[in-house]
């Protein structure tokens, strides 16, 4: 391969990968640095109607159910990212206290947003 068409190639891919891993970020809920797409206010409401039963999910205060971790410190124990195909999919755990529910991706974008707002810095 010609030096000039190797370059060519190269700068192809690395203009793909900028192009599509910007856009995995943007469907992932990001956007600009420190920026989350969803609304927040619908995340906490989603939140304070089916998780805060055994969760803490506010910034203070313990959960209510002792096993369940508080909001909070989920950016400490997981990428909240990584929630994101479990939420699409249905959360599923090993315990019967936790329901199972599926959300919209837009649900997920308002909930992730709003779990991000809450994390201990």
């Amino acid at each position: 391969m010609k030096p000039v068409t190797k370059l060519f190639w190269i700068c192809q891919i690395t203009a793909a990968a900028i192009f599509f891993g910007g856009l995995v970020t943007h469907a992932q809920g990001g956007g600009t640095e420190g920026q989350m797409m969803g609304d927040v206010a619908a995340g906490r409401t989603f939140a304070e109607a089916v998780c805060a039963r055994c969760h803490a999910v506010g910034r203070t205060g313990a959960s209510p159910f002792e096993p369940a971790p508080p909001f909070r410190t989920f950016a400490a124990k997981w990428p909240l990212e990584t929630l994101e195909e479990a939420l699409a999919e249905g959360i599923s755990v090993g315990h019967p206290d936790m329901p199972e529910f599926v959300l919209s991706p837009e649900q997920i974008d308002d909930f992730l947003a709003y779990l991000h707002s809450v994390q201990d810095k």
